[in-house]
């Protein structure tokens, strides 16, 4: 049976090791048969789901990563709340992330076997 692991992110996209890391952890659960992860991002870590960055060569592309999370069965929803006050709609995301609300974290938070934020 898969552990249920919800992932809340509020770090901004870049210049935080915590939201890389963060990252880096959904990805890794989500390649494991025995968890089922989710991320929420809030905050300015809703720019994680941004389409499209453009970053330095050698550098991690955190669009790119949550792509591969998606890929492997992670699922990826993003503060309703703090996309509105950046400016961003679902246009502006990966097709793999959504727009969500407060009402739906409560709900992952409740299903969840374990809840880390970073």
């Amino acid at each position: 049976m898969s552990k249920n692991i919800l992932i809340i992110i509020n770090g901004p996209a870049y210049g935080a090791d915590e939201t890389f890391n963060a990252v880096r952890l959904a990805g890794a659960l989500s390649r494991r048969d025995d968890a089922a992860p989710r991320v929420f991002l809030m905050g300015d870590a809703v720019t994680c789901a941004i389409a499209g960055q453009h970053t330095p060569d050698g550098y991690y592309s955190l669009d790119r990563m949550l792509r591969g999370f998606a890929r492997h069965g992670g699922e990826i929803a993003c503060c309703g709340t703090c996309l509105d006050a950046r400016g961003l709609t679902q246009e502006h995301l990966i097709g793999e992330a959504r727009r969500s609300t407060m009402d739906e974290l409560a709900a992952w938070t409740i299903e969840a076997d374990q809840v880390l934020t970073f």
